[in-house]
């Protein structure tokens, strides 16, 4: 599959980049891409909830009263969960949610969610290029000019660019993240998917394996 590479402009350069179908052109397993991207939301999970069970609530061990003849039912603690500031029942402990997942199911889950992207014409390949210094503003010019200022959009980068990285820093609906760092929740999520032409091949590298 040919893709025309754009410029900073979003005007064609006349080059087009040849996308390898065993990545952007498969057979899409979205079981796949559900499994990855609910192991990825899982492991943004703290875990760290807790609440107190009878056993950990302080207050007096006394019988609070007696045994028959109240006409009402036996009660033998105040830190009795039935009780208003008494211990809860089955309450959240500290736990892990994250879960393992294969690696060759989460490689077919990213090119799955690519081929998606790819089906409905969202990828778009621009050249290469960089900042003087980390300014937004240029940032969100080049967004205005591929057309993705009101739409989420993820770039990823061949290497690391500190200068386009915190360009976007500030910007809610942008995301920059590097070939390596791709995954398949950040594919999903966007709405347009924008490829430094020096990531192409990155990406086929990673997922061929």
């Amino acid at each position: 599959m040919k893709v025309a590479v754009v410029d900073i402009n979003g005007k064609e350069t006349g080059r087009k980049v040849e996308l390898s179908d065993a990545v952007f052109a498969i057979e899409p397993n979205e079981h796949s891409v559900y499994l990855d991207v609910k192991q990825y939301l899982a492991n943004q999970r703290q875990g760290t909830h807790k609440a107190k069970e009878r056993a950990e609530i302080t207050g007096s061990t006394r019988k609070i009263k007696k045994q028959k003849g109240t006409g009402t039912a036996r009660a033998g603690s105040i830190k009795s969960p039935v009780f208003r500031g008494g211990g809860r029942i089955f309450g959240p402990r500290p736990r892990n949610y994250g879960f393992k997942l294969n690696k060759n199911v989460k490689r077919l889950a990213r090119k799955s969610a690519l081929t998606l992207k790819a089906n409905e014409k969202a990828i778009t390949v621009i050249e290469d290029f960089n900042f003087d210094a980390p300014k937004t503003k240029d940032f969100i010019n080049v967004l205005a000019s591929l057309g993705l200022e009101n739409k989420k959009s993820l770039f990823v980068l061949g290497d690391s660019n500190n200068n386009v990285y915190l360009s976007s820093r500030n910007l809610k609906r942008s995301e920059v993240v590097t070939s390596s760092e791709l995954s398949t929740y950040k594919i999903v999520n966007a709405n347009s998917v924008v490829l430094f032409e020096s990531s192409v091949e990155g990406i086929e590298s990673n997922l061929s394996k």
